[in-house]
């Protein structure tokens, strides 16, 4: 049966009292959640499985998802984070040689609610004019669904804005990290790698290929919680400290995060943050952050950096950004988003301590940011030699 004809089995509701219908497909259910669109053309499983996807449904702007099925080994965190997915097609059966199963059969068993046959063009012209709004996403095979709860629901929902999500996504305990990154003809780097750099990544939601990145750049990597000290992180002896991304509001996560950051930034080490981590550095060295109106999410954004002119094809993830105009003296903006001249990226003077907004072990450019690993590995050693 055609799946115009078929009667929906989803709904999407905004709060404004937009109505989307469509197939359902992986979880049943009833999620609310902020709607995103992301413009990447792959990696749908990266996406859903991102941490700093918390509390949001991603409506993908490509139509073709699912194709290419799913791999464990593409997961960037054990579970999938994203509260669902909005597709303009239904997903079709995988075909890659890579495919262990299908996005709709994982989406059901991790618990995640999908629809398709969503006129995905209107939805994502509604988020850029209105903002990405609260909405409520349900699946009943049986196609009942009250309308005006839902409305209610994604309306009364408090949103993002005062949300500290990262000590939702992030580790309860520390751990050692040591997988490099994948490889042909299908295996990731391993304990053979010399790592003579030891590294503290604070969890707010990091991805696993930015831990890949780390010890690829010759990082002995442990990870601690996101509401680890100053002093715990201290105990481990780091000659360098990394921010990871994360969800949720930059200010809250920081009532606790800042204090932390301030006390290591006493200390002169190099400290690289990426994304959320990028924001905590900011707010710890007296910035501001402000919500964004969409955000930006996809791996098709290009940043200049200040110093070399050089363009970068970055893949973004954040739906708050970095005011660059409450920088304090010392600290300058070293990245731009040829978007729409937004902060992507800060140094301090005199410290071995910068960070971007985007992702560079995302690999949109491929390599483009690659070398933000080796600069903080260089630091590292640097500071060594000094």
């Amino acid at each position: 049966m055609n799946a115009q004809a078929a009667k929906p089995t989803a709904c999407l509701a905004l709060a404004d009292g937009t109505i989307f219908t469509g197939q359902g497909f992986g979880a049943t259910g009833e999620v609310v959640a902020e709607l995103v669109f992301n413009t990447a053309m792959t990696g749908y499983q990266e996406i859903m499985t991102d941490p700093s996807y918390a509390s949001q449904v991603v409506t993908f702007t490509f139509p073709h998802i699912g194709n290419t099925g799913i791999t464990e080994e593409d997961d960037e965190a054990p579970d999938p984070v994203a509260s669902g997915i909005v597709v303009k097609w239904d997903p079709t059966e995988p075909s890659n040689w890579r495919a262990t199963s299908d996005l709709q059969d994982w989406m059901r068993r991790r618990g995640r609610v999908g629809i398709g046959g969503v006129d995905t063009r209107r939805l994502t012209r509604a988020i850029r004019q209105q903002g990405s709004p609260h909405v409520v996403l349900a699946h009943d095979p049986d196609g009942n669904f009250d309308i005006q709860a839902m409305v209610t629901r994604a309306r009364e929902w408090q949103g993002l804005v005062g949300l500290d999500l990262a000590k939702e996504v992030s580790t309860r305990q520390s751990y050692r990290w040591d997988t490099g990154l994948w490889s042909w003809p299908g295996e990731f780097a391993g304990n053979g790698e010399e790592r003579p750099f030891k590294v503290v990544a604070l969890d707010y939601g990091a991805k696993r290929n930015i831990l890949r990145s780390l010890v690829a750049s010759g990082a002995d990597v442990t990870v601690l919680p996101a509401t680890a000290t100053a002093e715990e992180v201290l105990s481990h002896d780091p000659e360098g400290v990394f921010l990871s991304n994360g969800p949720g509001d930059p200010a809250a996560t920081g009532s606790y995060a800042v204090p932390m950051i301030q006390q290591l930034l006493d200390r002169d080490m190099p400290i690289f943050g990426i994304c959320l981590g990028h924001q905590m550095l900011a707010l710890a060295l007296g910035a501001k952050t402000v919500k964004m109106g969409h955000g930006h999410h996809g791996a098709n954004h290009p940043v200049r950096d200040v110093d070399t002119g050089k363009v970068e094809i970055t893949s973004m993830n954040h739906g708050f950004a970095v005011d660059a105009q409450t920088f304090p003296s010392g600290v300058r903006e070293t990245h731009i988003s040829l978007f729409d001249g937004s902060n992507c990226g800060l140094a301090v003077a005199d410290k071995p301590v910068f960070s971007v907004q985007y992702h560079p072990e995302a690999s949109p450019g491929p390599q483009d940011s690659a070398y933000l690993f080796t600069r903080f590995a260089d630091a590292m050693r640097t500071r060594r030699e000094g």
